[in-house]
């Protein structure tokens, strides 16, 4: 089987890549802007913003887009367009010209907005930012492709939560780094659940998904047990021998209320903070999500449990100054 990974210099295509590269009956390529520091020679460098040419896959049979604009302070806000959404048209043109009748597409769990409590694949399509938005139209983008020929297209949309993992530098990591140096400030009760899920599984289910035949299929992603704040603190603090209490809490609304400060300086002095309103709001809000991927034969190569401690001993204990890094959120 030949790949396509759009986007496979990231986070998450990184870890499929090593995955697949175990694999004899599979060949691979890293379709990207930047070349991919793991696996550089097999890398190409197109930008999905712009119309890929055909030439550039070989022999390809599956796309797996990767690629997306996803941060929440991204500028110009016109980039989440030109990446998520003209990029899935690009895509869907490139599978039309090569005959590629399978695409894997990551989407994401922020089509929901702030959903109801264990919304699952049924659930209310609300999201409330751009990123939310531009995924939610990059999915029927490729329905609509998919629709063209369904007998015989296949089409995968995988919503991951937030993802975590050893290399990442995103708010999993920001969080557990605060709490690793003993500097973490609860805002609110810290009662409020979340889902994760961690990029080993996440690049295993993405390999799962090789196997489906012709027909849509839409899955959350998210491993389980959905910690509350408290308790995911608890469990890295008790990691590192500390008592499990937290010492020091503020109340959600000066919560809120810093977040504000710090996008109105951000605004003034035209310079991004990892502090913000709407990060505060999504510290604080549940965000907890069912999953159909149990009716499948998938299962997780990695306890979420062991995901945190592995995580957690690779960025804070052990040694890995020299490795490469991943930036999102």
């Amino acid at each position: 089987m030949n790949i396509s990974i759009i986007g496979g210099s990231g986070f998450i295509g990184s870890r499929l890549s090593h995955r697949l590269e175990l694999r004899s009956d599979v060949e691979f390529e890293i379709i990207d802007k930047v070349i991919s520091h793991d696996f550089p020679l097999k890398s190409k460098i197109s930008d999905i913003r712009c119309a890929i040419n055909p030439r550039l896959i070989f022999n390809s049979q599956v796309i797996i887009n990767l690629a997306a604009e996803h941060r929440d302070d991204v500028r110009p806000l016109i980039l989440y367009d030109e990446v998520n959404v003209d990029g899935a048209k690009n895509i869907c043109n490139l599978a039309r010209s090569n005959g590629i009748n399978k695409i894997i597409f990551t989407s994401s769990v922020a089509v929901y907005g702030f959903a109801e409590v264990g919304a699952d694949e049924s659930g209310v399509i609300a999201p409330f930012n751009d990123y939310g938005r531009t995924k939610w139209q990059a999915e029927l983008i490729y329905k609509e492709w998919q629709a063209e020929d369904p007998l015989n297209r296949a089409l995968v949309i995988v919503r991951p939560t937030v993802v975590f993992g050893e290399r990442n530098r995103g708010n999993v990591f920001n969080l557990l780094k605060q709490i690793a140096l003993g500097r973490f400030v609860m805002v609110g009760n810290g009662l409020n659940r979340k889902s994760m899920a961690y990029v080993e599984n996440v690049a295993a289910f993405l390999e799962f998904c090789l196997d489906f035949n012709h027909g849509i299929h839409i899955f959350n992603y998210v491993d389980k047990p959905d910690f509350t704040m408290n308790g995911l603190v608890s469990f890295v603090n008790n990691f590192f021998g500390r008592s499990h209490d937290i010492k020091i809490r503020i109340p959600l609304a000066l919560g809120f209320f810093i977040g504000y400060c710090f996008d109105l300086l951000a605004k003034i002095i035209n310079k991004k903070f990892s502090i913000s309103a709407i990060r505060v709001r999504k510290f604080c809000a549940n965000s907890v999500y069912g999953s159909a991927v149990g009716l499948t034969c998938f299962t997780p190569p990695v306890s979420l449990l062991d995901a945190i401690e592995k995580t957690v001993r690779h960025e804070f204990i052990e040694d890995h100054k020299n490795d490469s890094v991943f930036y999102s959120e």
